[in-house]
């Protein structure tokens, strides 16, 4: 018997009641983004959180960050890291590859654990579609070549996947904006930048928030207003007993 599907692409309508942020690669810091919903004054009864990816890997607390799919405000998309661990829990994929791209907090996870997480973040989907017309934005974790009609038929061939996923073309300055004519306004993550910013269709949001001078960032869906802080920094300041919505 097949197990379940999920949808590849998920839409969102418009949010009419409050307010829609997107958060760049978290990588486990907690305290970092525990400290920015606060600064924001994050309301999980109006506000939605959507989130580019790598949830996990390389912070320091990859479960908890995990445990942000149970929260009925947050939306992730699927992020290369939860694919690698994936592959891990699948067998298409040794521990030790995992580990040298950010893995090594699993070493005391045990397979049938590691399992149980795999399950929960295949359910994520590659790309989310929030709003339509000019309010329309995308959310998915690398790049994408093609138009709104193209992301949104989901037909993503292993290849498309894997730039979803995976790619720097465009970040990196290998791939023609050309390509992306009738995209909506797209957040994405992957390719670290100093701050955010614009290529093509696309806007760039991870600002590395594990590394010592990164920042996480938030940013509000349309808007240019963003916020950004060093974890380290949100840790000393009391963040960890910050409770989130």
């Amino acid at each position: 018997m097949n197990g379940p599907t999920y949808p590849i692409v998920c839409r969102h309508p418009a949010n009419d009641i409050g307010r829609d942020f997107v958060v760049g690669d978290l990588h486990g810091c907690m305290d970092a983004l525990r400290y920015l919903l606060h600064e924001i004054g994050f309301d999980g009864a109006r506000d939605r959180l959507f989130s580019v990816g790598d949830l996990v890997d390389r912070g320091t607390d990859s479960l908890a960050a995990i445990d942000l799919i149970d929260k009925p405000w947050f939306y992730p998309v699927l992020g290369n890291h939860e694919d690698s661990l994936i592959s891990v829990a699948t067998g298409a994929m040794r521990r030790q590859s995992w580990y040298g791209i950010g893995g090594a907090w699993a070493e005391a996870v045990t397979d049938d654990q590691l399992a149980a997480l795999a399950a929960r973040l295949a359910k994520l989907p590659l790309v989310r579609v929030v709003g339509e017309g000019e309010r329309r934005f995308n959310v998915l974790h690398a790049e994408f070549f093609g138009n709104d009609a193209e992301l949104d038929a989901g037909d993503f061939h292993e290849d498309v996947r894997s730039q979803i996923l995976w790619g720097r073309g465009l970040a990196l300055g290998h791939a023609d904006p050309q390509q992306q004519l009738g995209l909506s306004p797209t957040y994405c993550g992957h390719t670290p930048t100093r701050a955010v910013k614009q290529i093509g269709s696309q806007i760039y949001i991870d600002t590395c928030a594990f590394a010592p001078e990164g920042r996480l960032t938030i940013v509000q869906a349309g808007t240019e207003e963003r916020w950004s802080v060093k974890e380290r920094w949100a840790a000393s300041e009391g963040a960890r007993e910050l409770a989130l919505p």
